[in-house]
């Protein structure tokens, strides 16, 4: 494998967990959400990666959805709130949210860290070709 391809291939990949990031950190703002009962919930979005058409990294293949029924929560106070009493929150737990955004977090920044490296191992060959 090539510097550049190494480049491109991680390239690829930082731009994976970069939509990755955005999905799950959307997700977390609107977690408390609230919909009236005949309205949808907040559906959470989950990035769905692909190998690249190249063969070479990856891609994102799609955004697929989590359930619009969401979750009945009985707030009586809510103005949102039905006749009996229920509003409609998004089905979303925080701690597997923060868990997908640490994981991310760190492919993302590994991603980030080989373009780093290829580009200083071709920067160095460049600088032993000047030489």
């Amino acid at each position: 494998m090539s510097t550049f391809n190494a480049i491109g291939t991680a390239a690829s990949g930082v731009t994976v967990y970069r939509k990755w990031l955005d999905a799950v950190s959307d997700n977390i703002a609107n977690m408390d959400n609230v919909s009236k009962t005949s309205e949808n919930a907040f559906q959470a979005r989950y990035v769905v990666a692909q190998e690249a058409q190249d063969g070479n990294g990856a891609q994102v293949g799609g955004i697929a959805y989590g359930s619009a029924e969401g979750l009945l929560s009985y707030e009586p106070d809510n103005p949102m709130s039905d006749t009996e009493g229920y509003v409609r929150r998004p089905d979303i737990d925080l701690g597997s949210q923060m868990a997908q955004l640490m994981m991310a977090q760190r492919a993302y920044q590994a991603n980030l860290s080989v373009v780093d490296r290829a580009r200083e191992s071709y920067n160095a060959a460049i600088q032993l070709g000047r030489a």
